[in-house]
This record gives C-alpha cells, structure tokens and sequence, in this order.
C-alpha cells in the first residue's frame, strides 16, 4: 500500500479531518463530529458515510493522484488554513461538463443501498472536473425537474431550482476520483441562511461565473485540476471555525505533508524564513520575495513561528518574529482566503 493510501486512509478516520469535492463556487463538503457513529466504513473501498453524509474515494484511481498541499493566509493574523489537493491531470480530469438540467438516471453507485433507487440530475452548472448532482425520489420534485430539462437552473422562469430549495433532495458531487454525498438540508430560509455543521454544500453563482476551476489562493501546478481536497485538523482553528489553542501536534503533521507534497516555492521561502530568523536577522536585513505564493509562504511561516515561540516559551524568537510580522504583514496586499475550515 502507497504512502498516500494510507495517509488517505488514516485521516477518513480522523474526526478533525474534512473533505471535499467539486470546484470554485460548487462544492460539496463532508465533515463528521467526534464520536459520531458512521453507518459504512469500509476502508478498503476508502468509503465513510454517516447518518449526514458520505465520501468515497476510487482507490483505483489512488496511484494516479498527484497530490498538492498548500497552505493559505487567513484574514486574522494568527491564523491559516491548510489542504491537500487531490489532483489529476487535465485530460484525465475532465468530466462531462453539462451546462442545463440533464436526468442521468438511478444512482447505482450511490454510498448506501437505500439511495440507489433516488433518480440523478446533473444540475449542469458547466464545471469541468465534477458533475454537481442532485438526487431524489421525492414524486413532486421529479414532476418539476423534469418539466424543466434541457434549462439552466439559473434562469429565473425555470422553476427547478425553487423545487430544489424547498424539498433539500441529496446533493451529490461527482469527480473522476470519487464522490461526496451531503443528506442534510440546504442552507437557505429552512436553516437560518446558513449551512448546517457537518456535511454541507455550496453552490456560488456568482463565483461560477467567473469559470475558473480553483481559488486563485491554490498554488496548484500548470496542467493539473484539483478535483477534491483533504482538510486535516488545523492546529489553531478548530471545525467549526473559531480559534482554538496552538496544537503543535496537528501543526507537525501537516509540515510533514508539506515537505512530502508541497510546491518548491513555498518549501523555499519557509527554508528561507528559518534560516534568516535562525542567524537572527533583523526585517530590515532581508526582502520581501517578490512572487505572490512565495509572500503569503513567507508571512505564514512567520505566523507559524509566532505560534511556536509562544509555546516554547522563546521570548527571544517571540519579539523577533513579531519586529518581521510588523514589517511583511502590514505591505501584503493579497486578497486572503476566508476561515471557513472546509476551504
């Protein structure tokens, strides 16, 4: 078994650990709580599913992933998120990327039995690396999707996606290396406006307009597509996205992931970072890197530091770092990602 297979493996049992598939402005996540009981685990299939929702990865597609972590700033400055993106390349990435309403039929790979009767529809929201799916039985709700086949669901006469947004029929993410399955509700009028914890979805027009197939905040390589993400525990946000106490046990684990699958960019300038504030220089006897990844690498690992002098108790270190965060954070001027912890 590869060392990626097991790492995959590990964390689908890892309660902290999060996932996701779909693209920029569609996207379906899967979360699980602690101690929540899962109804399929199956880990040769790399299955889990709970009472919420579900996750397969195609384990035959395991050895072709090319992998991708990446960490990213968050606008609160003790903060960052982290990832690793499950990429393929284009050409083997690509899906069908319908742009209207289409019935793909029943669900006969669905996670659980008792959904392999519920009727497919690709919502068809162009995407290139995932068909984002809904899926019922609901009588209504079939009467109306297929009333309106072959239309957009953005277009405000079609009366699909209203149908859609009063029953909460299953959301279904589709890639070329595995789906995600989400059971609960829809956030909108039903929930308060917001998504519920645990699994969720979001689907973004206005993000989807924009055609891109990742957040430009993802150091992802020319030629390939992210067409999922894992989302291990982060050591100072915790699930449901309010700060918690450093872990440096989460931290280490995922600089391990970093230095196994991260870009040479970022590796280069966190090498840089440790050897200028291990010689002890001053912000003023270095310069800021000049390409954008290498920036948020460098501001970063300077959060990073701070959190680790903080634990040690490095009063050194501590102000040393923070002289190098008033001078770097302060002329940043990229757009940061937000701290939703499935992002």
């Amino acid at each position: 078994m590869s060392y990626l297979e097991q790492l995959l493996r590990h964390h689908l049992l890892d309660w902290r650990s999060g996932w996701s598939m779909g693209t920029f402005g569609a996207i379906a996540e899967f979360h699980q709580d602690d101690g929540e009981i899962a109804v399929i685990d199956d880990r040769q299939l790399l299955t889990r599913a709970t009472r919420r929702g579900g996750i397969r990865l195609e384990r035959s597609m395991v050895a072709g992933l090319v992998p991708v972590a990446y960490e990213t700033l968050s606008p609160r400055r003790h903060r960052w998120s982290q990832a690793l993106a499950l990429c393929l390349p284009d050409a083997r990435a690509r899906r069908s990327g319908r742009s209207v309403l289409t019935e793909i039929g029943p669900d006969d790979n669905a996670i659980r039995g008792i959904d392999r009767t519920g009727i497919l529809f690709d919502m068809g929201l162009s995407l290139p690396q995932c068909d984002f799916c809904i899926r019922t039985s609901e009588p209504k709700l079939l009467v109306e999707l297929r009333a309106n086949l072959g239309r957009s669901v953005f277009d405000p006469a079609n009366g699909a996606m209203p149908a859609i947004l009063r029953t909460h029929p299953h959301r279904v993410a589709l890639t070329n290396i595995g789906r995600v399955e989400v059971y609960q509700k829809i956030g909108g009028p039903d929930t308060g406006g917001v998504s519920p914890e645990g699994p969720h979805t979001h689907v973004l027009p206005k993000m989807l307009k924009g055609g891109r197939t990742h957040s430009a905040n993802t150091p992802i390589p020319e030629g390939l597509l992210p067409l999922g993400a894992l989302h291990p525990g982060n050591p100072v946000i915790d699930a449901i996205g309010r700060d918690r106490p450093f872990e440096p046990i989460l931290h280490g684990a995922f600089q391990e992931m970093m230095r196994r699958f991260g870009t040479a960019e970022a590796l280069s300038e966190r090498k840089r970072v440790d050897d200028a504030l291990d010689a002890r220089l001053s912000p003023v006897e270095t310069e800021a890197p000049s390409g954008r990844f290498a920036r948020s690498a460098m501001r970063i690992a300077l959060r990073q530091k701070a959190h680790l002098a903080a634990h040690s108790g490095n009063i050194a270190l501590a102000r040393l770092v923070a002289d190098w965060q008033a001078a770097f954070e302060q002329s940043a001027a990229e757009t940061e990602d937000d701290d939703a912890p499935g992002h």
